[in-house]
């Protein structure tokens, strides 16, 4: 793109020389003539125009032949704005751009909250980081159940996250199929968590395939929605955990984590989302959900939200 934008000014600086000085019009037109091919009607017709031009350069012509004249104006004025297209229609579109349009149009809420500042997702933790965390989460839930009369209870505070990690090949913990009026709220609760508080959050799963759906629904301490029945098939929720010191940290156990768990549903309850932590059933307190409203829990619907969801993010 640079490049095209200075050979057309190249141009421009060549074409002000022809226009405005006899000797270099001159010098250019015997080079055109050794090296063009040797055709006399082409070239004469060239010649004939050069000359015309040439002859109402000359200052006793200026009254008659001013509009020739100024030619060099009309042709500079010609490649600026070309070089002005050019660029305007070749340059990338921000998808940030297209986000924030969306969501001016479709959630003014968000984009209100947002005050017009669109969000970038923060880069995919690391699988390893993620599978520690898991080790020592099911160590410390092995060590509460040795000590405790209520390890059935127990285990099922644990199960929720450790049992959506076992197969790290069906966990999504990318941004791009989430849906930006869910993804931005969620972002902003990053944001205020790790301002306010100094919580640092990890996306551990977003969008969720109704096959794993499924799978996890076996268990009804993990979960008891089917497919097409969890927002996480829309794109509309996702479970987060904490970082530490450069470690994942997803265990209730730990008291730090389980202070970061309460300010996380009170800061995402805040921007309009549900918090699994309230739930009477399963408390999911990693879990948080937008309930967009007129949602039907549909396959269709479910297809619609993930494209749109993957526009928005991709351009």
């Amino acid at each position: 793109m640079i490049l095209l934008i200075c050979f057309c000014f190249v141009g421009l600086v060549i074409t002000l020389a022809c226009l405005m000085s006899f000797e270099f019009r001159h010098r250019l037109s015997r080079l055109l003539h050794s090296v063009l091919p040797q055709s006399k009607q082409k070239f004469n017709k060239v010649k004939s125009v050069a000359k015309q031009i040439h002859h109402a350069s000359a200052p006793e012509q200026l009254q008659l032949y001013w509009h020739v004249q100024q030619w060099w104006i009309l042709i500079a004025g010609f490649f600026l704005f070309a070089s002005i297209m050019v660029f305007a229609f070749t340059r990338q579109i921000s998808p940030t751009h297209i986000e924030a349009d969306y969501l001016k149009e479709v959630d003014p809420q968000i984009y209100t909250l947002l005050n017009g500042e669109i969000l970038i997702p923060p880069p995919e933790v690391d699988e390893s980081l993620v599978e520690a965390a898991i080790i020592e989460a099911n160590q410390l839930e092995q060590q509460y159940q040795t000590q405790s009369d209520h390890s059935i209870q127990a285990s099922q505070l644990e199960s929720i996250h450790v049992h959506r990690s076992l197969d790290p090949t069906l966990v999504d913990r990318k941004w791009d199929k989430m849906h930006a009026r869910y993804k931005q709220r969620l972002l902003m609760v990053f944001k205020l968590m790790k301002e306010r508080y100094g919580y640092e959050l990890v996306l551990l799963e977003g969008y969720r395939s109704p096959a794993r759906q499924n799978i996890l629904s076996n268990n009804p301490n993990t979960t008891r929605a089917r497919g097409y029945q969890s927002y996480h098939q829309f794109g509309l929720a996702a479970d987060v955990a904490f970082k530490r010191n450069g470690k994942v940290v997803i265990t209730e156990r730990d008291p730090w984590a389980m202070r970061g768990y309460q300010l996380y549903g009170e800061v995402s309850e805040s921007v309009g989302l549900t918090w699994g932590g309230r739930w009477k059933s399963i408390q999911d307190y990693g879990h948080t959900e937008y309930r967009m409203p007129g949602l039907k829990k549909t396959k269709e619907m479910a297809d619609k939200m993930l494209a749109e969801a993957e526009r928005t993010a991709n351009n």
